[in-house]
């Protein structure tokens, strides 16, 4: 490992250990994740609980918690610790904006989030962060798992020289790639985002960078011709897919819900499990601009 890259691991790993009083916080890898336990989410919190989640939130990006039995009200209450809630579909008359539903089963021929990407980065304001529940996993424990990557330490572990050209670059985000990728027409009521966003942006709560580009999303670099650009981003996109000190992996079990922050990692929901059911919901919750 390049010495610039040790340093910024040896950084992230020395940090003293972070005191909790009202639950339990054990990582998933010294740099990403981490299981909390000691927790109900079907009841409400105690601001001291809050505040220790939204601690083990930004020190570790990806928070998981077992053994959860909550309704769809009380699933958007716990996303409410994190912010206003963001809708995740479009309006349907008697259908819940805040709740999308998760399924795949032996009749799916494709499923969301099947490679690295962040959600809904072509929003002006990109969600803060997901919170996903399952109540079915694969039979066995037959595949399902969601790898996440740290983007923090994706920028990191570049070279000075790479830092410092990225730093002065954006990237048009375009939230009908998605569609036009599988064939086919976004909606005639969804209002199509574009937007610019900085390659490297900052934290909007910690300040730290953070590299912002994902593959679903991301056109192209403004800056640059296309050839340079797909350039570019093939490289960025195979350091977060190819990188494992990056990444963490959750294993699922049923009543299990993870949050993780929209802004500091990239999700691939892995779907290794065709032809067994995978079924839950997910929840998001509004964020900010991000500025370099």
């Amino acid at each position: 490992m390049e010495q610039y890259a040790l340093q910024a691991v040896e950084s992230l790993t020395t940090r003293p250990a972070e005191p909790y009083e009202t639950l339990s916080v054990s990582p998933l890898t010294p740099l990403l994740g981490a299981e909390v336990s000691g927790l109900d989410l079907s009841q409400e919190l105690t601001p001291q609980q809050e505040k220790e989640v939204m601690h083990a939130f930004q020190s570790h990006h990806v928070l998981v918690f077992r053994d959860q039995d909550l309704t769809p009200e009380q699933h958007k209450r716990f996303a409410g610790v994190f912010g206003e809630l963001h809708p995740v579909t479009l309006p349907v008359e008697g259908s819940d904006p805040y709740i999308l539903e998760i399924s795949a089963d032996k009749d799916s021929r494709a499923v969301a989030g099947n490679g690295w990407h962040s959600d809904g980065t072509a929003d002006p304001a990109p969600s803060l962060g997901s919170l996903l529940y399952l109540t079915t996993v694969p039979e066995g424990g037959s595949g399902g798992d969601t790898l996440f990557a740290n983007m923090h330490l994706a920028y990191e572990l570049l070279s000075p020289a790479m830092k410092e050209f990225l730093g002065g670059l954006t990237a048009l985000h375009d939230g009908a790639l998605p569609w036009t990728a599988a064939g086919q027409t976004p909606p005639a009521e969804y209002d199509v985002p574009r937007t610019e966003h900085p390659v490297v942006v900052r934290h909007p709560e910690t300040g730290r960078e953070l590299l912002f580009v994902n593959a679903p999303y991301t056109s192209h670099i403004t800056q640059l011709s296309r050839t340079e650009s797909d350039t570019l981003l093939g490289m960025l996109y195979a350091h977060v897919a190819r990188t494992p000190l990056l990444q963490c992996r959750v294993r699922w079990q049923p009543r299990t819900l993870v949050v993780w922050d929209n802004r500091s990692v990239q999700h691939h929901a892995v779907w290794d499990y065709f032809p067994l059911t995978r079924l839950g919901r997910r929840v998001a919750v509004e964020g900010t601009p991000l500025h370099r």
